[in-house]
């Protein structure tokens, strides 16, 4: 087993990539046709099962689950105990983590296009 600092860091290092991934498919523009599908589904699929399947790649906090499923298979990564727990365990961490860095990056838009907005007010008022 790892020594717990160890897994920390990697707790925060893993979750990068599983924001990167998570925010890029339900927000940016490279998949806005996918997901413009994928929320057309999530509200006229016939059953609750169809709905929530496609509800999944809409929502940022949703899909980071399941991004951080496939990188717990792909790396094994544990947190605490190396066993069944320490999945669970790392697997809850790895989430909130990712949406924790999801929630800056917001953050962190919404503040460059307020910046941007007020230049561009200013600069028309000059």
């Amino acid at each position: 087993m790892h020594p717990l600092h160890e897994q920390v860091l990697w707790l925060f290092i893993l979750a990068i990539p599983i924001a990167c991934v998570a925010w890029t498919v339900t927000h940016e523009e490279v998949f806005r046709e996918p997901r413009e599908y994928c929320v057309g589904q999530s509200k006229t699929g016939k059953t609750l099962l169809h709905r929530k399947f496609f509800y999944l790649f809409t929502c940022e906090y949703c899909f980071s689950h399941y991004v951080t499923v496939f990188f717990l298979f792909l790396t094994h990564y544990t947190l605490y105990f190396e066993d069944w727990r320490g999945y669970l365990i790392a697997g809850f961490a790895l989430v909130w983590i990712a949406n924790l860095y999801m929630s800056l990056h917001l953050l962190l838009r919404q503040a460059i296009v307020k910046e941007k907005t007020e230049i561009h007010v200013l600069e028309k008022n000059a």
